[in-house]
């Protein structure tokens, strides 16, 4: 019964948690070119700052609230920061001053652990062999969530930059009220802990992720793997407009195209692939696909061309359900909201130094000081980072220890 109910809720949080996230990309150039009174090139060095932020708000909140979970329950946690989505959407619809649209993206970092509770709570309910086809699923509603996300943007978008703020805000307020009857706690209370601060930072996360066997490895994948891949989520719109002129409509359908490939990449390949070949190996040719897909985009100046490179990322779709899994095979029972943790963390220490690397890289190569305009360059750079986070792959073990092989010394 607790699977029947928490697995639809969690499908339904991330499709409309993407589909909040999504609706905002299109318009968010213009809003910073807005507030900030500013041109495109210098909104891409704003933009840079502001992922920035975000990162570094996500990267000291995650092992908080993934241990905060794991003494609480997911429930709690799950719709406190629903919530707190909805108050930052509803900031977004009045922020004037670029200070405040930086504060705002702040609370987005920190209320973004929803993520990370509601993969522990997947892993509440299910065994580790089938944790990488129920993460899927995960990334299949955040994929549909981007096909919905960014072409209601695009569409609002053209009313006014503020419009999709409105939506984004009322779909996280519905989502929270959806959890308060819905949602049912997935962690029983004798398999919650204690709640220590020691633990609850990146300093004690750091020190809990090297005592778990093979976990250090993983998360250094995770790492270089996210840096990579948000060159999408940080660059694409700018990339967009300073590429192929793009007007918010034209870059909301494109994302749209993303969400549908994501989408059917999670439901038609996901499952096979990890059958096939097993996560690790799932993993890697996912990621050399995206690495020649970056490469393509870093080149094409064709929108034609751009939307072909757009077919392949639907062979990304392994990624990271395997990386995810291969993380939660390592955890115990009662750890297992602390790794989402610092899975969550790592993929906000990768949102640390992304900005400055992927969006820094193109605001140079666009700017007037620039050698050549190269607007594909972010790009390249996360072409070198999949090569990194292959390599780094590679030497870890094709078959993972499960939670229930993890030594009592470790797991307590």
């Amino acid at each position: 019964m607790t699977a029947s109910r928490t697995i639809p809720f969690i499908v339904t949080t991330i499709f409309m948690d993407a589909v909040g996230f999504g609706i905002i990309m299109p318009v968010l150039p213009q809003l910073v070119m807005e507030v900030g009174r500013i041109d495109l090139a210098r909104a891409i060095e704003v933009g840079a700052w502001i992922g920035l932020v975000m990162a570094a708000a996500t990267f000291l909140a995650s092992p908080v609230l993934g241990n905060l979970s794991d003494h609480f329950g997911r429930r709690r946690v799950l719709l406190l920061a629903l919530g707190g989505l909805a108050v930052d959407y509803a900031l977004l619809t009045i922020v004037q001053t670029l200070p405040w649209l930086f504060v705002a993206r702040a609370l987005s970092g920190i209320f973004g652990g929803s993520y990370a509770a509601a993969q522990a709570a997947i892993a509440d309910i299910t065994t580790p062999e089938d944790r990488a086809r129920n993460f899927g699923f995960v990334g299949a509603a955040f994929g549909i969530g981007f096909v919905a996300g960014p072409a209601i943007g695009g569409f609002l978008g053209e009313i006014g930059p503020r419009a999709p703020f409105v939506a984004a805000a009322i779909l996280a307020a519905a989502n929270m009220f959806y959890g308060l009857f819905i949602f049912p706690e997935t962690l029983p209370a004798e398999r919650r802990r204690t709640f220590d601060w020691r633990r609850a930072n990146p300093l004690g996360a750091w020190k809990t992720m090297r005592s778990l066997p093979g976990m250090d490895g993983i998360a250094a994948v995770v790492v270089l793997w996210q840096v990579a891949s948000l060159v999408y989520p940080m660059t694409w719109s700018f990339y967009c407009i300073a590429q192929f002129g793009w007007t918010p409509g034209m870059i909301g359908a494109s994302l749209a195209a993303v969400g549908v490939m994501i989408a059917l990449g999670q439901v038609l390949v996901v499952g096979p692939a990890v059958a096939r070949f097993g996560e690790r190996d799932a993993a890697t040719l996912g990621i050399l696909v995206a690495i020649l897909v970056y490469i393509g985009f870093a080149f094409t100046t064709s929108t034609w061309g751009a939307f072909l490179l757009l077919i392949p990322v639907a062979l990304q779709a392994p990624i990271q359900p395997s990386l995810m899994a291969m993380m939660s095979r390592r955890a115990t029972a009662e750890t297992q909201g602390e790794v989402q943790g610092i899975s969550a963390m790592a993929m906000g220490l990768a949102q640390l130094v992304a900005p400055l690397l992927l969006t820094g890289t193109m605001a140079w190569f666009t700017g007037g000081r620039a050698p050549v305009y190269f607007p594909g360059a972010a790009f390249i750079v996360a072409a070198g980072f999949g090569v990194l986070a292959i390599l780094m792959l590679r030497r870890l073990p094709r078959t993972t220890m499960t939670a229930d092989q993890i030594p009592p010394s470790v797991a307590g």
